[in-house]
């Protein structure tokens, strides 16, 4: 299920969006980018739509991911389902 930006509270968003930016194992290339930068690039993605909020109930777990990739993973899921 796909969570739009706008429901969650200010401090919610900026919270999920702190941990996505710093979360091990990201890579933004070889400059170093501050964390304060890469959270005002992600949000404007989500509020652009190219980047989600994804709600796996399954698993209980939300997650960003690139509105690219929301095609894949409703594949994914649908596969898991039969």
């Amino acid at each position: 299920m796909i969570v739009p930006a706008e429901m969650l509270s200010e401090d919610a968003l900026l919270g999920m969006i702190e941990e996505f930016v710093t979360r091990d194992g990201t890579d933004y290339g070889e400059q170093e980018v501050s964390v304060q930068a890469r959270v005002t690039e992600v949000k404007k993605q989500l509020l652009t739509g190219e980047a989600l909020i994804h709600y796996d109930a399954a698993a209980g777990s939300t997650h960003i991911i690139a509105a690219s990739e929301l095609a894949k993973l409703q594949q994914a899921n649908a596969a898991q389902e039969f």
